[in-house]
């Protein structure tokens, strides 16, 4: 009878377990970095729906993994016939500023960045998503650590940065996870719109040290089920995003 060599069986079956495991979530794999997708989008362009909803599906794909989603809803389309309930000049001008960062003039909607480094047109799923992937492969520069503690109207944050960072600012998102939007007039005249990772406010601060915190006045209306803080680094002369990071909000007040 010929024996069975059961050690090298053994070893060839958990290699071949092992890279099926691997096989079965690439992104995983490849995930050493972080994506900060910043949409511009806007209730008044009928090719930002799509864009929007692509983001919906990203948000939930990726829930768990170090992506994060900011919908900036700026207002130069609040003119063409419907105003943007989300609109903000605020938003307006920092698009203008990442076309001054990139050399992509004139400005459009949808259009994302990712990481303040790259553009896309924000409904051209493929290319969104290869950038995502391109994005989380690259070791991220900084990492960023926040909590935050709400006390009634205002929102207490401190931050922790590992890394190297030079004249660079901390950003601070209050981000509306979800919406929709009744729009009677303009482009998307006659259509319920659904509306994700919205910006409600975006405080910028200076950053000095390693550690620290900030403290930010509250849109109204605000709570944790409906809301999170989303925060990033920024390199002041490039536009380019060095981490980014979710809040993790602690549920007591602030005595």
């Amino acid at each position: 009878m010929k024996k069975i060599q059961l050690l090298p069986v053994f070893i060839t079956l958990m290699l071949l377990i092992g890279m099926a495991v691997l096989g079965q979530n690439p992104d995983k794999r490849a995930e050493k970095g972080f994506a900060l997708l910043e949409l511009y989008t806007s209730e008044g362009c009928s090719s930002c729906p799509p864009a929007d909803e692509l983001m919906g599906r990203i948000q939930s794909e990726y829930r768990n993994h170090e992506v994060y989603i900011l919908a900036y809803h700026v207002d130069y389309w609040d003119r063409q016939g419907w105003k943007d309930v989300f609109s903000n000049s605020a938003y307006t001008k920092r698009q203008y500023d990442y076309a001054k960062f990139l050399g992509k003039e004139p400005i459009y909607t949808p259009q994302l960045v990712v990481n303040g480094k790259t553009d896309y047109i924000a409904s051209q799923e493929t290319i969104v998503r290869n950038g995502i992937k391109s994005a989380l492969s690259k070791p991220a520069a900084v990492k960023l650590f926040l909590e935050g503690t709400q006390a009634n109207n205002n929102l207490k944050v401190n931050y922790n940065i590992e890394g190297v960072f030079k004249n660079s600012s901390l950003l601070l998102a209050i981000v509306q996870k979800t919406a929709k939007s009744n729009v009677k007039r303009g482009e998307n005249a006659n259509r319920i719109l659904s509306h994700y990772q919205i910006v409600r406010h975006l405080q910028s601060s200076a950053l000095k040290d390693k550690e620290g915190i900030v403290w930010i006045h509250l849109p109204k209306k605000i709570n944790t089920k409906d809301f999170e803080v989303i925060g990033f680094i920024q390199d002041n002369n490039t536009g380019s995003v060095m981490g980014a990071s979710r809040a993790v909000l602690q549920q007591s007040p602030i005595l």
